[in-house]
């Protein structure tokens, strides 16, 4: 009976260092630099809803043969703007503000990848169109408040400066990879959500082929250029949908929990993602920051979603 004991225990000691052994290698990606395209507020049936994909030619005929499409991504949170926008950078759900005056309540990607990476400020941005999206860029949190905070490019020139065009934030992306050469950053095209707004739905239409085509731009640098070829992921999310034609206004408007409002769109490309692959498993918003963390290497201590480890090879 002893000699069996004894052989268990040596057993149990061999099994517990076997495996502190596989949970203290971690895991190496080749990615080095990620890029989170927020096309805001466009409708899932008017992009990977519709079976033609006339509006997404790049994101259908390039990006999908190269990486990945969730077909059941979701906002499970809040459908409007600034907290669809938290949710991506934070991985939290919170009724955030929707006019640009509350900050998040969680520290951002960002701000952890800079902690842990030791980055300089012009290593991480936020470009977006709307004006009221550079609250991304802090956090009420005590602990990181006004630390690591990423640079910012919002709106017309600067905060509650006013809307500015897309193609006036796509040539800022594009200067600034050229410049900077971030390793991290979230960019936001305001249509088709503005011209959603205003109603007209052949401009929404014509403002989700508009940022087709300005992902497709950026691809095609980050292709080319030496230092993001081969090592840089890039993940295509909305905010938030719109309403179902059946709820209320339908395309004009949203921020409620109907399945318009929620099902939203997600392709990642990248030298670690699967390519030419649409998987229906489900997974959400706050997922992104987690994902991003894996990919980065730097811990996300207060993000409450998981890693979306489908699109990994």
């Amino acid at each position: 009976m002893r000699k069996f004991k004894f052989l268990f225990i040596l057993f149990a000691l061999a099994l517990c260092n076997l495996t502190c052994k596989v949970d203290a290698v971690k895991k190496v990606y080749k990615t080095k630099h990620v890029i989170i395209f927020v096309v805001d507020g466009a409708r899932y049936s008017e992009t990977w809803g519709d079976s033609t994909h006339q509006n997404i030619p790049f994101l259908y005929h390039t990006l999908l043969p190269q990486g990945i499409m969730l077909s059941s991504f979701r906002n499970n949170g809040y459908t409007w703007t600034s907290a669809g926008h938290d949710a991506i950078c934070t991985g939290n759900y919170e009724p955030l503000d929707n006019g640009g005056n509350e900050l998040p309540s969680y520290p951002t990607i960002f701000q952890y990848w800079r902690k842990a990476n030791d980055a300089p400020a012009e290593k991480a941005w936020i470009i977006t169109s709307k004006d009221k999206l550079y609250v991304l860029s802090n956090t009420k949190d005590l602990d990181f408040q006004t630390k690591w905070m990423p640079r910012y490019d919002c709106g017309i020139n600067g905060p509650l400066s006013g809307y500015r065009d897309d193609s006036i934030t796509n040539l800022h992306v594009k200067n600034t990879l050229q410049q900077y050469h971030p390793d991290m950053m979230l960019v936001n095209y305001r249509e088709p959500d503005f011209s959603g707004h205003a109603g007209v739905w052949s401009n929404y239409i014509a403002g989700i082929r508009s940022t087709d085509h300005y992902i497709s731009e950026v691809w095609a640098y980050l292709q080319n250029d030496p230092y993001y070829a081969g090592t840089t992921t890039i993940i295509v999310t909305n905010d938030h949908g719109r309403h179902l034609d059946s709820v209320l206004n339908g395309f004009v408007s949203h921020g409620d929990g109907c399945e318009g409002c929620r099902h939203v769109e997600f392709i990642a490309a990248g030298p670690d993602c699967k390519r030419n692959v649409i998987s229906d498993l489900n997974y959400e918003t706050v997922d992104i920051p987690r994902t991003v963390s894996e990919l980065m290497g730097f811990p996300m201590p207060t993000g409450g979603g998981k890693v979306i480890r489908e699109i990994l090879r």
